[in-house]
């Protein structure tokens, strides 16, 4: 059923959802990382992109915060162009773990692929499959731009974020030489895992990512910049991933509760697909116990269930002047 809504409408739906929010003073920042824990608990934003490329931002929409792990959707969709769908199903595989994001036992238990490329055995094993083989400055160029191409402007790296970063990921050099073991990394381990830690240490803004996630939910092309990022046929599978795993082994009950496909991350933000209608992201620092922004989530879950729609029914919004 088609719902005609007017871009104001929206706005104050969107404003609504932050005041709503904005008070919470659930979870607590990543402490893991060192860079994560000092990072200011109340900044708080969200940004929805439209698919003709207005958009709606209310709060701290333009401050460049850690993407962390939304960073793996952006790899895969660049694996996914340069190898093809049915090649990255044979690689990586499309299915969720059932584990939290960083499990080795996941690896253990299904050392035949790394499951998906949305937790971080394969995203590091997409790191490794991006081309060219064995050229870490063109392998990182090349991550960089499709980020850049996805979000409408360039990211940042946050150089102290990185080197927190490398300083503290044990888990995942043992994550990146079982892949070795098992004959799931295509390229140097080392080098496939510091790409992987440097994507996840990018500065992106809740503006850019709700473009990045307009430009899936617009089958490939950029909302903002009209360009055509990638196939449209890839669109679904990107999507599918998301809907699969987005919120680890929490996704039944996100999807569940607000009917987006979304993926977080552990410097605060959320990134929201509802495919043929906008992207949608939403950002604070503290998260709960798995990892995923407390505010980010109720803000979401707040405008999805407002707006009455859902990936899995059949309500679209018309949104006009």
């Amino acid at each position: 059923m088609d719902k005609k809504i007017t871009l104001a409408q929206l706005q104050e739906i969107v404003q609504e959802a932050y005041e709503q929010v904005k008070t919470n003073t659930g979870g607590k920042n990543a402490d893991y990382i060192p860079y994560l824990a000092n990072v200011n608990k109340d900044l708080f934003g969200i940004s929805v992109c439209l698919l003709n490329g207005q958009t709606i931002h209310v709060g701290d929409t333009d401050y460049r915060f850690g993407i962390e792990s939304v960073s793996k959707v952006h790899t895969a969709i660049l694996a996914l162009r340069q190898y093809g769908a049915k090649e990255i199903l044979e690689k990586i595989g499309a299915d969720a773990t059932g584990l939290p994001f960083n499990s080795i036992m996941a690896i253990l238990l299904e050392n035949d692929h790394p499951s998906t490329p949305l937790v971080n055995a394969g995203a590091i094993t997409a790191c490794s499959m991006v081309k060219p083989t064995g050229d870490s400055a063109k392998k990182w160029e090349a991550i960089v731009q499709n980020i850049t191409d996805l979000c409408g402007s360039a990211p940042q790296l946050i150089d102290e974020l990185y080197k927190s970063e490398s300083d503290t990921n044990f888990n995942n050099r043992s994550i990146a030489w079982l892949l070795k073991n098992y004959n799931r990394i295509y390229d140097d381990p080392d080098m496939s895992l510091d790409l992987y830690t440097r994507q996840c240490s990018l500065g992106v803004t809740a503006l850019q990512l709700s473009i990045a996630a307009g430009t899936i939910a617009n089958a490939g092309v950029n909302p903002v910049t009209k360009k055509e990022v990638f196939d449209a046929s890839l669109s679904p599978k990107i999507t599918a991933m998301i809907a699969a795993v987005g919120f680890y082994e929490h996704t039944g009950d996100w999807m569940y509760t607000s009917g987006i496909p979304a993926k977080t991350g552990v410097g605060g933000g959320v990134m929201g697909v509802l495919p043929g209608q906008f992207g949608i992201s939403a950002f604070a620092p503290p998260l709960d116990g798995s990892g995923n922004s407390v505010k980010a989530q109720l803000a979401i879950q707040y405008i999805m269930n407002k707006l009455g729609l859902n990936v899995f029914g059949n309500n679209h919004i018309i949104v006009g002047e």
